[in-house]
């Protein structure tokens, strides 16, 4: 056969070649396309989640940023209000005691009167037909006609009205100067003395004369604020009628009689001093400038503006540029609406998304849109309510609630969060462009590794093949010679050594089978010897286990001996995991005195139920002595345990609780699992013995640590003592019974006799364990009081 033929046949679609050449060329170029496109796709991935991740991180840092520049700004006008509330009450403060107080009231106005003529005499308007003090004083005090005699003199208690207000000369100056900016400070008389004293001085009646004709003849609380007096009235009777709880109530803006203003009064009322009735009002003013400054000055990025609007949507502050986007227009019947004097409602706006923009939604980032030349623009708002106060338009004075609206372009507060988005978009498209690259790369690499590294690994195994063929014929002479060093070339030398243990072992096939054959006989032999052995060991020990099981259960307490005792019934149950258990409960009685134990050998099987065996021993020995010292008996009880312990060289121990009676009371000494009491009429008590004393043969001396606790025991009290293995007991779920269900079950069987007891709580624990094996022994004493 030629060279060429030869090659047409190792690269012919069925030779190893080409077949490793369709695999591995096939597999490397899989996993290439498979990783390629899986770091593609990551890629992507990671792009995506960084555009969400940082879109979130940017999105919730604007909205903070929004929220936080509203409750700053909201923060500004509550600090306005707070001020001008506090510069009034310290006015109210100043009159009410004025009230409360007729020797000093009367002082202050004679003082007054003498220090201050001025600010005390009236004169007579015969135009006006009211009474005004000259200009030259603090204040200006105007007294309507109604409340003047014959003479045109003010009434006597009117007069004395006049003289103490003039107290307003001594407080308005400074509280006027200091604090929040106020237009005025003023007093307002009761309904039967409206007198109207006001700081600084103004020509206040004849401004009245001019804009209100008709007031002089008039009831001046009905003329000027129809409701509000009357809801004070009310506020009086019952305190908390109040829509706030507090006494400050604040008019809508309106158009101020004296300057021409638009301002905001804050009104305090006054009491009689049994606070039945009302005794007229303390009251400022200030311009809506003020608050429109604050509002008015709020810039968010570029284009974002504030406004101050009331609950009914009524606008009290907002700048121009702010006022046209959200399209605000007056109302054209602003003579129906009161004397706000200012009617620029959302509700007006002739952007739709404006006029259902809910003011209750505190601090929530509302999405909206805005018509601007033909085009919808996206917007961020959020409102922020202020401090609800006492409001008073027009009738009963009601809760109100102010609101600081935010809006800005979704475009100006999102711009860094849309430059980030394209930077990513334009990073990821570089990446994959990089990794297409280095796939195709990688690509043209691994083909050409491929074809190099297929010549080399099938020219040995095509020799393995030929060799593998002549051992078929049974000519085990062949060997091969493959000159790598590599898994082909180890392959071929295992090759070698086999073909010559083959030629060995068909040489000697019939020694070896005859050998084969003795050694395995001999082996069942000794086999057959072995499981003799092993049958009379296992009835030797099970017969020993039965033993120490039958004498374990000897020492237990007989049922006569727990039914003997007078006054009390004792029941109790004890089931040890293994054949041998490590729990230990014993009743032991000499004379009056009756002693419980109840204990738990660490572990369970036969050293643990030998240790057992002597706890019982000891017991009865110091008990038969007559050792009524608890705490005594518990010493020397640990003191012989420690000694047997080092002598039997095991490392067991046990935690150890005794119960002494003497007829009235128990007496607990040493430490075990908490006990449990349930009292005649049901209560529960839980007794924890883990300061009582220290695990028996620890220590070779534990009456340090040995304590005792007394507790009665009367008629119908029941006790309940119990080892891990009831709390420690697991379901199918490997769920424990828990002390709780313990506890629940002795509270539910209560009112049972003490084997009944017994077996309504085994009863529970063993449905609760199911076919799940029981891995600890499980013991449960109960006592109960006849």
């Amino acid at each position: 056969m030629t060279e060429t033929a030869i090659a047409r046949k190792r690269l012919g679609l069925r030779s190893f070649r080409a077949k490793f050449l369709l695999v591995v060329g096939g597999a490397v170029l899989f996993d290439l396309l498979v990783s390629g496109g899986l770091a593609l796709w990551n890629v992507q991935r990671l792009s995506r989640n960084a555009t969400t991740e940082v879109g979130q991180g940017l999105e919730k840092a604007s909205q903070d940023y929004i929220r936080s520049y509203a409750d700053s700004t909201a923060a500004q006008v509550g600090l306005l209000i707070d001020q001008v509330h506090s510069d009034v009450k310290a006015l109210a403060g100043v009159l009410q005691g004025q009230i409360d107080n007729p020797t000093r009231n009367g002082n202050v106005g004679e003082a007054m009167a003498k220090a201050s003529p001025g600010a005390v005499t009236v004169t007579y308007d015969p135009a006006g037909q009211w009474a005004q003090n000259p200009p030259g004083t603090p204040s200006v005090v105007s007294v309507w006609g109604y409340l003047l005699d014959k003479d045109h003199r003010p009434l006597p208690q009117v007069q004395a009205d006049i003289e103490w207000s003039a107290v307003l000369d001594l407080v308005a100056p400074s509280l006027l100067h200091n604090g929040a900016s106020k237009l005025q400070m003023y007093y307002i008389g009761p309904r039967e003395r409206p007198i109207f004293r006001t700081a600084p001085y103004t020509t206040q009646a004849q401004t009245f004369d001019r804009l209100y004709p008709g007031h002089n003849s008039s009831d001046f609380w009905t003329f000027f604020f129809p409701g509000l007096y009357e809801s004070w009235q009310q506020w009086a009777a019952t305190p908390s009628s109040r829509p706030v709880a507090d006494y400050i109530t604040q008019t809508a803006p309106y158009t101020d009689a004296i300057t021409g203003k638009l301002i905001v009064s804050f009104f305090h009322p006054l009491w009689t001093p049994d606070r039945h009735g009302v005794a007229g009002a303390a009251g400022t003013d200030i311009t809506l400038t003020q608050l429109a400054e604050i509002v008015e000055n709020v810039k968010v990025a570029q284009s974002g503006f504030g406004f101050l609007a009331m609950s009914n949507g009524n606008v009290v502050a907002i700048n121009p540029v702010g006022e046209n986007i959200i399209g605000l227009r007056a109302s054209n019947d602003a003579a129906a609406k009161g004397v706000t004097g200012l009617d620029r409602s959302l509700r007006n706006s002739v952007q739709k998304a404006i006029t259902t923009l809910p003011l209750d939604a505190d601090g929530v980032i509302q999405h909206i849109s805005l018509s601007e030349q033909g085009e919808d623009v996206p917007y961020l708002a959020v409102v922020k309510q202020l401090r609800p106060t006492n409001l008073w338009v027009d009738g009963p004075v009601r809760r109100e609630v102010m609101s600081l609206g935010i809006v800005v372009p979704e475009r100006e507060i999102y711009a860094s969060l849309i430059a980030a988005k394209e930077e990513i978009s334009r990073a990821t498209n570089r990446i994959l462009l990089y990794q297409i690259m280095a796939v195709l790369v990688s690509l043209m690499i691994v083909t050409a590794a491929v074809f190099a590294a297929s010549k080399r690994v099938t020219s040995g195994i095509s020799a393995l093949a030929s060799a593998a063929k002549r051992i078929q014929a049974k000519d085990y002479s062949v060997r091969v010679d493959i000159p790598t060093k590599d898994e082909v070339g180890e392959a071929g030398v295992a090759f070698n050594r086999m073909a010559e243990d083959i030629s060995f072992h068909t040489e000697n096939l019939e020694k070896l089978v005859s050998d084969r054959t003795k050694e395995i006989e001999d082996a069942k032999e000794e086999i057959s010897a072995l499981n003799g052995q092993l049958k009379s060991e296992n009835l030797r020990l099970g017969a020993e286990l039965n033993v120490a099981r039958q004498i374990q259960l000897m020492v237990l307490p007989r049922a006569k001996e727990l039914t003997a005792i007078k006054h009390l019934e004792i029941a109790a149950y004890m089931r040890p995991a293994d054949e041998v258990g490590g729990d230990y409960y014993d009743v032991l009685q000499n004379g009056n005195n009756l002693k419980i134990g109840i204990g738990d050998v660490t572990g369970h099987g036969l050293e643990s139920g030998v240790l057992m065996l002597m706890v019982q021993s000891i017991a009865r020995a110091l008990q038969e002595a007559g050792e009524m010292d608890p705490a005594k008996f518990l010493t020397d009880l640990n003191r012989t345990i420690f000694k047997n312990i080092e002598r039997t060289r095991t490392d067991k121990h046990l935690t150890l609780s005794f119960l002494d009676y003497d007829g009235k009371r128990l007496t607990i000494s040493g430490q075990h699992e908490d006990m449990i009491i349930i009292r005649q009429d049901g209560q529960v008590e839980r007794i924890d013995t883990g300061d009582l004393g220290l695990p028996v043969g620890l220590e070779p001396d534990i009456a340090p640590f040995i304590d005792t606790r007394e507790v009665s025991f009367e008629k119908g009290d029941m006790v309940v003592l119990h080892t891990d293995g009831v709390t420690e007991a697991e379901n199918s779920k490997g769920e424990l019974f828990g002390f709780e269900r313990l506890l629940e079950d002795a509270r539910r069987l209560h009112g049972g006799t003490a084997e009944e007891v017994v077996k309504g709580i085994l009863d529970d624990l063993m449905a609760y364990i199911g076919t799940q094996k029981i891995h600890d022994d499980i013991t449960l004493v109960v006592m109960r009081h006849r």
